[in-house]
């Protein structure tokens, strides 16, 4: 497969452009958070711990948005919902706690954007708007129009992205201000958000015939390659490409069915870990609550 996909080019595979604005992000990262903290009201250094969060979502972004899976996602429904999978619920969590607390602060009280987040992030609200937008977008005729043009495709990755953190900061609060929950709500909403996600995943394993056009027509399948295969390499090619089986031996309907099973699993241990984090954390103020306090010393 890896030598077939170079006929794309370094640049479908590599995405140099979108590593260049990966390591902007990183370099603000670090001046903001480091050298020029103080100019942006910043107090403390961001923590071994905060700089590897960070620093491996960005890797993380590059992978899933940037390296050969890129293009993947185009040719096999799998590669994409592994992408999203990660995109949508990894690479959230790893930005999140790879933010300093008092970079988090500005932007709760922020004169528009903390107000917006704070109603966004409304359990209810979050939950409904993410799942909602989720299971939207994997509708066929939507998920195919995503593929037919770069500026479909960028404004819905965008919006996805952003909702994703809408319905992850409730519970893996960065800040008191996020914090709104309980533990036992908390573990509610994670139940609540896995099982409305689990009908667009369904459909998708469910499903006795292949869903989207964009993997199974000729013409759908190059438009879908032109949203990272530079226009004239893929001109050059449009007559020795026949179609995604070129490049994997699944089928079509097997492709779409492990992508399904796949972006739940994904979805499931994610959630799980997040689970496991609460129920620990839990656990351990109940136990210092419970530990009792020193005697006082009496004076003679």
């Amino acid at each position: 497969m890896w030598l077939n996909l170079q006929i794309f080019g370094f640049k479908a595979l590599w995405s140099p452009y979108f590593l260049i604005y990966i390591l902007i992000i990183g370099l603000l990262y670090y001046l903001i958070t480091g050298p020029l903290r103080h100019k942006f009201g910043g107090t403390d250094l961001p923590s071994r711990k905060q700089k590897i969060y960070f620093y491996s979502a960005l890797l993380l972004l590059y992978i899933v948005k940037g390296s050969p899976v890129d293009l993947m996602t185009h040719i096999t429904l799998t590669a994409h919902m592994i992408q999203m999978a990660i995109y949508l619920f990894v690479f959230p969590i790893f930005i999140i706690k790879g933010i300093p607390k008092w970079i988090w602060k500005k932007i709760a009280y922020a004169p528009v954007l903390g107000p917006v987040i704070h109603f966004l992030t409304k359990p209810i609200i979050s939950l409904l708007l993410f799942n909602a937008l989720f299971s939207l977008y994997h509708i066929p005729v939507i998920f195919n129009f995503s593929k037919s043009m770069p500026i479909a495709h960028t404004s819905i990755s965008i919006i996805l992205l952003m909702v994703s953190f809408i319905v992850i900061l409730p519970i893996v609060s960065p800040i008191k201000e996020f914090d709104k929950l309980k533990p036992l709500l908390k573990i509610a909403y994670i139940l609540a958000s896995s099982l409305l996600i689990t009908p667009a995943c369904a459909l998708i394993i469910f499903a006795d015939v292949p869903l989207y056009a964009a993997y199974t027509e000729n013409g759908a399948w190059l438009q879908a390659l032109s949203l990272c295969v530079p226009n004239d390499v893929l001109q050059g090619l449009s007559n020795t490409l026949s179609g995604p089986e070129m490049f994997t031996s699944m089928g079509i309907l097997i492709d779409q069915q492990l992508g399904g099973i796949i972006m739940k699993i994904m979805q499931e241990i994610t959630y799980g870990a997040i689970y496991c984090s609460i129920i620990f954390k839990w656990f351990k103020v109940d136990d210092i609550n419970k530990i009792d306090p020193l005697p006082e010393k009496t004076s003679y």
